[in-house]
């Protein structure tokens, strides 16, 4: 059989380019490592419910381009992630807004919360934010940060907040409004009957060939001399070696449990915000769509050190990985029969809109 690409990640980046590239009549095969497809976004039916194996996946997007685009293939529902904070049992609505605000302080109006806060800034005493720990202080005052911020931020990535890169909460929301949705962005739901048919489809055509549990460095030679062009989304360090050493990523561990329960805790996502408690959020998914099943199933999320061979999650963007990823980036540029994408091949944090938005950009500039 001869192909006109080899795609090495059955993830939404790499299934995003098969489907086009099927379409224009290109012969792909697509392998994974794993013994699934959708990568992250995989999600298993277990007792009537859709399980997201590897964490929490809500689409949202601003791009009316790409919420048309993924919805050919599923149909998503109205799910606005509302997400809870648990502090030591006090309950606070996350993101940050004027719920969050009464409950803290017991102001009511926008201009009573900006004074709190105003006034927690200037105590600070911070003009130019330099870490993590800083930056929060400066867009949400001390109360929040010590509640909600620092007990979780470190949990994730296993650092003290003063030695995190502030730019990682920016993209906290904080609003002086009454409204619990997290995200700012037009579309955002869930697709009805989970995330893995929406891969299943983009990998239907008849052009496409899937292998799982294969390994791609197990014949990486091979198939570089075999396949005239390569998608490759796995990790761009391993892909040459580690000869710049190896970039660093934050991993998780999953403990899911069926519950013989409807509810268990009212919400699809709460975020343990506390040192103490040793997982970040629980995930319950029945909530992601509306059901009404008789039992439960909960997912405790756990961040753990990464080390070669766990899962690589999150990149640690700071000043050092991104200076090596730099140098493999040189190298990848070099190399003309291979696209690195995705989450790892890019060693970017992406959103799902992102994923796909990148690979369709990578697609118009091949095809086009």
């Amino acid at each position: 059989m001869t192909y006109d690409y080899l795609i090495v990640g059955a993830g939404l980046f790499g299934s995003t380019f098969a489907c086009e590239a099927a379409k224009r009549g290109k012969r792909v095969k697509v392998i994974d490592r794993r013994d699934h497809i959708a990568g992250n976004i995989y999600t298993e039916n277990i007792e009537g419910m859709n399980v997201h194996k590897y964490g929490a996946h809500i689409f949202h997007t601003n791009n009316k381009g790409i919420w048309e685009y993924v919805n050919q293939f599923a149909e998503f529902n109205r799910y606005t992630n509302s997400p809870v904070a648990n502090f030591k049992g006090e309950i606070y609505n996350m993101p940050f807004n004027m719920n969050t605000f009464n409950k803290l302080w017991g102001v009511v109006t926008p201009d009573e919360a900006k004074a709190k806060i105003e006034e927690q800034r200037k105590a600070a005493n911070i003009d130019n934010p330099i870490n993590l720990e800083e930056q929060a202080i400066s867009l949400i005052g001390t109360d929040i940060y010590k509640k909600l911020v620092k007990g979780y931020t470190e949990k994730q990535w296993g650092r003290k907040a003063t030695e995190l890169p502030a730019f990682i909460i920016k993209r906290l929301p904080v609003r002086f409004t009454y409204d619990n949705n997290y995200f700012n962005d037009r579309y955002q739901g869930i697709p009805i009957g989970g995330y893995t048919q929406i891969v299943e489809k983009m990998l239907s055509s008849d052009l496409i060939d899937i292998e799982l549990n294969v390994d791609f460095f197990d014949k990486k030679g091979e198939y570089l001399k075999e396949f005239p062009k390569i998608i490759y989304t796995g990790m761009i360090d391993r892909f040459f070696d580690f000869q710049y050493g190896e970039l660093e990523y934050r991993s998780l561990e999953f403990e899911t449990t069926v519950l013989n329960q409807e509810n268990y805790q009212g919400n699809a996502v709460v975020n343990y915000t506390d040192a103490e408690t040793p997982y970040t959020r629980i995930i319950e998914h029945k909530h992601f769509e509306y059901g009404n099943q008789p039992k439960t199933i909960i997912t405790k999320e756990y961040p753990k050190n990464w080390n070669l061979g766990d899962e690589p999650y999150y990149p640690m963007n700071d000043k050092k990985n991104n200076e090596i990823f730099n140098k493999y980036q040189e190298l990848a540029n070099q190399v003309s029969n291979v696209i690195f994408g995705g989450r790892l091949g890019m060693y970017k944090y992406y959103d799902m809109h992102q994923v796909i938005g990148a690979a369709l950009l990578v697609v118009e500039k091949e095809f086009n």
